[in-house]
């Protein structure tokens, strides 16, 4: 049985003692003509891949059309903790919707109750969903020919980890809904995993993308060379990660973020704090990127972000996160968490100010979802604006 919250980390735990954690992953519809992952990259390897296609994955900092969101939809996931990640996800959705277009999906029969406590300014519509983790299961868009599409990544509950039926044909139903082209794809990932300078470069960690729980028989250079075909990036930072010790095996978007082309803001324990698998992830991620480029062969500047005390904080939990860097990126305004560790959650917001001018930096208490696993980038998804955006 799954614990009261949906931790990311104590999930985990739990399904891996009671012996009901699966590899494998799930492939697109049989109907569709696929790459055959079997076969090698093309000679050269990856780094001799080019965009060819066109094909561009913008940043978040770039004009959106929406934000996707979705409402917590079970207490058998949330337990006593439901009305509480109800409440974080809907004041989250007032807040994004003060700059931008929210549409929240929302199981048919959870609409109303879900519209009275997002206020008129939300639009939610009916589409079956499992939980809140909009960044994970929509899908992610790419821009092709003046038109904005979506990669679907064959949502499968991060590697068969959780049950999430519903949650695997969301990226097929926000694409329906909007008339938006499907871009198929053997691979299976999530939104989370993937962060990019709009200009080419792709950051993520090996230990969500290269495993067998998604990707089994797939080498880490025939995924890059799919990764570059749909996404239309031309280089990948490939960051260690961590394994088996949450839910998502360590997504990059809770340990370095792009702020700018060239610029790179990176988690830190908070200082003094003892070394885990979590710090020491952060100091792999720190030696790849200070002698990485980017996809113009520019040298990253690295912006280190300290976690608050944990003394301090006001959420609790072991799968609690704490990382400043699960922040979304909306049009004239960047929301992060805020913590209770006031000179901690102060730094994180001058920096946000110093590396986002111009826009409105947004501290939000989010602590149930936290609580969970999570953050307000896990609880988000953005839609690029474009031609058809809708």
């Amino acid at each position: 049985m799954p614990p009261a919250a949906p931790s990311r980390r104590t999930v985990l735990r739990s399904l891996a003692a009671a012996g009901l954690l699966v590899a494998g992953a799930t492939a697109c519809s049989p109907d569709e003509a696929e790459p055959d992952p079997a076969q090698p990259p093309r000679p050269g390897g990856p780094t001799a891949a080019r965009n060819t296609a066109g094909i561009r994955f913008g940043a978040e900092w770039e004009n959106h059309a929406r934000t996707f969101m979705a409402w917590p939809a079970s207490e058998n996931v949330w337990g006593s903790q439901l009305d509480g990640v109800r409440q974080d996800i809907a004041g989250l959705a007032r807040a994004v919707a003060g700059y931008e277009p929210v549409v929240l999906l929302a199981r048919e029969a959870q609409a109303d109750a879900a519209q009275r406590a997002c206020g008129n300014d939300v639009e939610v519509i009916p589409v079956p969903v499992d939980d809140l983790w909009a960044r994970d299961t929509v899908c992610v868009f790419v821009e092709q020919d003046g038109k904005v599409k979506g990669v679907d990544l064959n949502f499968s509950g991060w590697g068969h980890k959780q049950e999430h039926t519903a949650d695997a044909g969301v990226a097929r139903a926000v694409l329906a809904k909007y008339g938006l082209d499907r871009i198929a794809t053997p691979l299976v990932a999530e939104g989370g995993s993937f962060e990019t300078d709009g200009q080419g470069t792709l950051m993520v960690t090996e230990s969500s993308v290269v495993n067998d729980n998604r990707n089994p028989g797939r080498s880490r250079d025939q995924i890059e060379q799919e990764l570059r075909t749909v996404l239309g990036v031309t280089k990948v930072l490939w960051l260690e990660g961590v394994r088996g010790k949450d839910i998502t095996d360590a997504h990059v978007d809770c340990l370095t973020r792009f702020a700018a082309p060239g610029v790179v803001l990176l988690d830190q324990s908070f200082p003094g704090s003892p070394t885990d698998v979590w710090s020491r992830s952060a100091e792999q991620a720190k030696r790849v990127l200070k002698d990485a480029t980017d996809a113009r062969g520019k040298q990253l500047q690295i912006v280190e972000i300290p976690q608050p005390d944990p003394d301090r904080i006001t959420g609790r939990g072991d799968a609690f996160v704490s990382s400043y860097l699960n922040f979304y990126v909306a049009n004239k305004a960047v929301f992060l968490p805020r913590f209770g560790d006031q000179r901690a959650d102060d730094r994180a917001q001058q920096i946000m100010r110093d590396h986002f001018p111009g826009r409105d930096i947004v501290p939000l208490t989010i602590d149930t979802i936290a609580s969970g696993g999570g953050g307000i980038h896990c609880s988000t998804h953005d839609q690029p604006a474009g031609p058809a955006a809708g």
